[in-house]
């Protein structure tokens, strides 16, 4: 399967006005991609498509909200309509609530359902007859809570579970039908974004992430990268990949130290009241931005740059294997 360059694709960035998906349209649009940024917030969008002008871009936006999927089929009609096509779908709509689960309303964890899975399956739904007329690829932001548990938000973690096992049988499906589509499901670790100032909490504090975070460019550069290299998984940060791996194959070691650590880390010492205004009905005003307020906490990621560059990563591996070879035949000998 080849994906074309980004200089010739039309993208559409589904959550785009801020965080993850602010920052990976701006990427998309600096390499020359024709973008088409969509989200609630009509204003976020406007000083996106303004940013991306000023580099030299090409944009239009599309306000929606991916748990209604005629607003959702909207954004690959307007693609197609500016366009006439459409090469990659980028999906990272998302929200949540912070609180134990006895604490959350059926209305609360069917709408973080409604947002974050089915407005992913909404996005497939709208983006694949487009891109069955000539290839491309479709690529999902869920969440390293799509492997590794996170207390205190069930329904996002319940949702993020949903995305991967949705994406695994529609790769199947796709591959079965032989269509030139690549299903990616990129699941950034903890990163430092405006979400943890706009999502729903109970905790009575600010809520926060488990650090380190990752840099929201980390998550867009691998982004970018599965839209032209086809990609099944793709986990975001050192950390991450870690407890990815941790996860396999020693679950209880990672239960414990969520036990130990995961519920004072997602908490800070800020006060923050229960009824303060929040995303998850209506867009929240004033962050529109790339990065959170985890600045100092954020790191670069290693072994994502190793992925993004193959070559280098299996020489690296081909020399540390030799030199552990060449080490056990000195014992043996010795």
């Amino acid at each position: 399967m080849k994906l074309k360059p980004i200089n010739q694709q039309v993208v559409a960035i589904v959550g785009a006005s801020s965080g993850i998906g602010r920052e990976t349209a701006l990427r998309f649009a600096k390499k020359g991609a024709k973008v088409v940024v969509a989200a609630r917030s009509e204003f976020g969008l406007a000083t996106l498509v303004n940013q991306i002008k000023e580099l030299g871009g090409d944009a239009i936006a599309v306000i929606a909200d991916v748990s209604e999927f005629e607003q959702v089929k909207a954004i690959a009609d307007q693609a197609i309509a500016t366009y006439g096509r459409l090469d990659t779908w980028v999906h990272v709509s998302g929200t949540s609530v912070v609180a134990p689960f006895d604490q959350v309303t059926p209305e609360e964890f069917r709408r973080v359902i409604d947002v974050n899975l089915n407005g992913q399956a909404y996005g497939a739904m709208v983006a694949l007859p487009h891109l069955k007329q000539g290839g491309g690829a479709l690529i999902h932001v869920s969440s390293l809570a799509a492997r590794v548990p996170f207390p205190l938000q069930s329904p996002y973690a319940a949702s993020k579970h949903g995305i991967a096992g949705f994406l695994d049988s529609l790769r199947i499906e796709l591959q079965h039908q032989k269509q030139p589509i690549s299903v990616t499901n990129v699941m950034p670790a903890i990163t430092n974004t405006p979400i943890f100032n706009k999502i729903r909490t109970k905790m009575g504090v600010e809520p926060a992430g488990l650090p380190p975070y990752n840099k929201p460019s980390t998550v867009a550069d691998a982004i970018l990268y599965v839209a032209e290299h086809p990609t099944r998984d793709f986990v975001v940060g050192d950390m991450g990949r870690v407890l990815e791996m941790l996860q396999r194959i020693a679950p209880a070691i990672v239960d414990r130290l969520f036990l130990q650590v995961g519920f004072t880390a997602q908490l800070t010492g800020e006060p923050k009241s229960p009824d303060a205004p929040d995303n998850l009905y209506a867009p929240l005003s004033g962050y529109d931005v790339v990065e959170g307020d985890f600045s100092k906490l954020s790191v670069p990621s290693f072994t994502d740059w190793l992925d993004r560059n193959p070559p280098i990563k299996w020489s690296a591996i081909t020399v540390v294997a030799a030199s552990g070879l060449i080490a056990m035949l000195g014992g043996i000998s010795g």
